[in-house]
């Protein structure tokens, strides 16, 4: 079923939305505030976001662009505004759709259907049934699982794929222009969003940038990932092996 974020300060369309949603058989996570919907998608994978403009702590269209930041998970507006030249704005921003207050559950089902629609009709098709292993790493693209020394890692699904990314060319540095366009699917973009996610990344495999076990920045050339010590074996690091 599919996994619904709720961004709505309204406390009574918020509950209205929740209701309806999850009636429907969506899972649904709803917060307040724009802080808390960039940690709900930084921690948590989603099929897609409900997000009002009108957020105390910060416009939703700010809020729009941090997101499209962290992740490309589908974006409906839902609010109160009608200005044309905003919606277009918006909608070149990164949202995949649009809805003006006031509207019926059954538009907003609709809409999102048909979101969620084009969403899997633009995925990649899946990986070969393979697992990459790096060091003490274990990466499964077709599940979209990963180990390190056995215990499985909660990645959000940037993480996933930065991570996935590197470990297919262990020990090459990897340009950020290059992460960009192969990760974010940007042909430009703010280096901070990298460093943000390397540093989730680096915190979630037990290690800093200052004390580097897997993943090394180069200052000014990009980013590589290796294991943390040479290890003798068959197929060597970061070789391709099929599950079991």
């Amino acid at each position: 079923m599919p996994s619904v974020l709720v961004v709505e300060d309204d406390q009574f369309v918020r509950s209205a939305l929740i209701r309806h949603l999850t009636e429907a058989s969506h899972t649904v996570r709803s917060v307040g505030t724009a802080l808390e919907a960039l940690r709900e998608v930084a921690h948590f994978r989603f099929d897609v976001v409900i997000l009002d403009l009108g957020l105390p702590d910060l416009d939703g269209s700010e809020a729009l662009k941090m997101l499209r930041g962290i992740t490309d998970v589908p974006v409906i507006i839902a609010t109160a505004r009608d200005d044309e030249a905003e919606i277009v704005r918006l909608l070149n921003d990164g949202a995949d759709d649009y809805l003006t207050k006031p509207f019926s559950v059954e538009h907003l089902s609709a809409r999102m259907a048909a979101v969620l629609r084009r969403a899997r009709a633009s995925a990649p098709e899946d990986p070969p049934s393979r697992v990459i292993r790096v060091g003490g790493l274990a990466i499964d693209p077709l599940r979209r699982q990963a180990e390190l020394d056995g215990a499985r890692l909660d990645l959000t699904r940037r993480e996933f794929d930065l991570l996935a990314f590197l470990a297919c060319r262990p020990g090459v540095v990897v340009a950020r222009k290059e992460l960009l366009a192969e990760v974010w699917q940007q042909s430009y973009g703010d280096d901070q969003t990298i460093d943000v996610h390397l540093s989730w990344l680096r915190r979630k495999l037990g290690e800093t940038a200052a004390r580097p076990r897997y993943l090394h920045t180069l200052r000014g050339v990009g980013v590589k990932l290796e294991p943390p010590a040479p290890r003798a074996s068959a197929s060597g690091p970061g070789a391709y092996e099929p599950l079991s």
